[in-house]
């Protein structure tokens, strides 16, 4: 099944621009969900102000969604999002 796309999904140009300033995966198991499908989750919620619980059934679990957003904030990994 493929999921359907959403008005706050990044479009290909935008992801370019972003995919090499995100931090690589940890050290950690591989990761289930590509970042590309994190992101884009973790825009609807902040997008949509949504609480994570109701994230839809097509993006990966809430928890995991919660635990990337978190993790990237708590490593600073997002900070150079935001500056670019």
């Amino acid at each position: 099944m493929t999921r359907q796309r959403y008005p706050t999904d990044l479009t290909a140009g935008q992801w370019d621009q972003l995919a090499p300033r995100l931090p690589p995966p940890g050290s950690g198991p591989p990761l289930r969900y590509e970042q590309r499908v994190l992101v884009n989750a973790i825009r609807y919620v902040l997008r949509s102000g949504g609480p994570w619980r109701l994230l839809p059934h097509d993006f990966p679990p809430w928890s995991t969604v919660y635990h990337h957003c978190h993790q990237g904030r708590d490593e600073g990994g997002w900070t150079e999002v935001m500056h670019a």
